[in-house]
């Protein structure tokens, strides 16, 4: 009788900060989770505006982490984060939480004054990456309005860091920058000319950017000072840390499919790749320019494919869709048409102007395999915005039906489409940093190839061209309406 093999140990610990929810994984050196703690993200009102409690959940960060060390022979700590949040910081991490002033909620309204003072100054979209979007996503934005409502304290700031560099510098004393942060829509970067952007410039703000390092750079120990205070090893690496969807990009381009997209799938339908050419972007429909870790272009594109999903499917539950029920829609032409929340999508001017044409469902397994089907359309439209001619990924939350792969695979029409159920993506991309430059990231990959469902010949294709057809009529009349 042969032993079982030991379970791997977790030798990094991966800090995964979302809007609304924080994680610490505990990680093997392949990228795989064995323990996993996690708390909501805390956001207080103003003033002088709504913000994140750094305060509280540093003291929840570093005591986690000192408890999973003792359960874990970690050895390296890295952070990885949405690109949406920054710190103004003081020049001290143990002042407090560091911050000069308290780190903006981006999803609240910014003052109309500062919105309107901040388009003429936000640059081109090759300098922006990005459309300008709603409240203080941007933190150019973010910085601008600080300046303008705290001038006093503003001018006492010493960093300006994106999260992943926040939390290492609490941890290091170090700031450093980091291009897949700055280059996901921070609009301080420009990527495709490896330069700030012309407000960093304009407003005098190189003095509060650190120089840069690779995600990947160890930046040094836990500070001793706040290894005594919460009990953490002082010989635990940092790393710089990384941009959460170029994380899950990472992955994929470490174990050697740099010239694959990539399309992760959850609350947003998120693409990425390398090798679109950055000149047939088009802001207006959600396309964006990212950053990869050595600091290349990564033409984007971005869809609000869960609350889509949400307001479709309804109160259906969470069970998987019969495919024979998403055919007989298919079939008689039922379709749904964006945009059913208040973005645009891949569709300019379709927002809140969601509909059913055809036959409408009949019952809570009819609207949630419409719903299904309508994701799979705007997984597929994304992958073809990227023009992605060859081998695509697809991953995330989406990937539980096991009908959702083979659909994007029959609406694509070419290219080989696999997928990927590890639902730690993100994690996983951030654990590969500290192998950085090895194979080990070919042990983190488990994929399969889609099969596209079994359809008559033509049927799967045509009926995406008809609802793409008509998604652009529906945009393009709402935008004569309003001029």
């Amino acid at each position: 009788m042969s032993m079982a093999e030991p379970e791997p140990l977790a030798s990094i610990c991966v800090l995964d900060i979302g809007k609304t929810n924080v994680k610490l994984n505990a990680m093997t050196a392949a990228g795989g989770v064995v323990e996993t703690v996690a708390i909501a993200n805390p956001v207080r009102p103003g003033p002088p505006w709504q913000h994140h409690d750094l305060a509280g959940l540093g003291g929840w960060i570093f005591e986690e982490l000192a408890a999973l060390t003792r359960r874990h022979p970690l050895q390296t700590f890295v952070c990885t984060a949405h690109g949406s949040g920054g710190v103004l910081t003081g020049p001290d991490p143990d002042a407090g939480d560091g911050a000069a002033l308290p780190m903006i909620d981006y999803e609240q309204p910014l003052p109309s004054a500062v919105r309107e003072a901040y388009v003429p100054l936000a640059g081109s979209f090759r300098d922006r990456g990005s459309a300008i979007m709603h409240g203080a996503t941007h933190q150019a934005r973010q910085l601008l309005w600080m300046e303008t409502a705290e001038p006093e304290r503003f001018a006492a700031g010493r960093w300006f860091l994106s999260l992943p560099q926040y939390w290492a510098w609490r941890m290091t004393g170090v700031a450093v920058s980091e291009k897949t942060c700055l280059g996901a829509q921070s609009h301080l970067w420009n990527t495709p000319d490896n330069c700030h952007t012309p407000i960093v410039a304009m407003r005098g703000w190189e003095r509060l950017l650190p120089p840069f390092a690779p995600a990947w750079a160890s930046l040094g120990t836990v500070r001793p000072g706040l290894a005594r205070r919460f009990g953490l090893p002082e010989g635990l690496d940092v790393l710089a840390g990384i941009h959460d969807s170029s994380a899950n990009f990472y992955r994929y381009q470490a174990a050697g499919l740099s010239g694959a997209a990539i399309l992760s799938t959850g609350t947003w339908i998120a693409g990425m790749s390398r090798m679109t050419p950055l000149d047939g972007l088009d802001e207006m429909a959600g396309m964006t320019i990212n950053s990869d870790v050595h600091g290349c272009p990564v033409a984007g594109a971005l869809a609000m494919g869960g609350r889509e999903f949400a307001l479709l499917a309804g109160e259906g539950g969470g069970t998987a869709v019969d495919p024979d029920v998403a055919m007989a829609l298919i079939a008689r032409g039922t379709m749904a048409l964006p945009s059913f929340g208040d973005g645009d999508g891949f569709f300019p001017g379709s927002a809140g102007r969601g509909h059913i044409a055809g036959p409408p469902p009949q019952n809570a397994a009819e609207r949630r395999a419409l719903a299904l089907i309508f994701v799979a359309q705007l997984s597929a439209e994304c992958l073809d915005a990227l023009k992605a001619q060859g081998t695509a990924v697809l991953d995330g939350s989406y990937l539980g039906d096991p009908l959702f792969a083979g659909l994007v695979a029959a609406f694509r029409g070419c290219g080989e489409t696999l997928f990927n159920l590890d639902a730690y993506g993100v994690a996983t991309g951030a654990a590969l940093l500290a192998s950085h430059g090895t194979a080990r990231a070919l042990d983190s990959l488990h994929l399969r190839t889609a099969a596209a469902v079994a359809a008559p010949a033509g049927l799967m294709r045509s009926y995406h061209q008809r609802w793409r057809e008509q998604a652009r009529q529906a945009g393009n009349s709402s935008r004569k309406d309003m001029s």
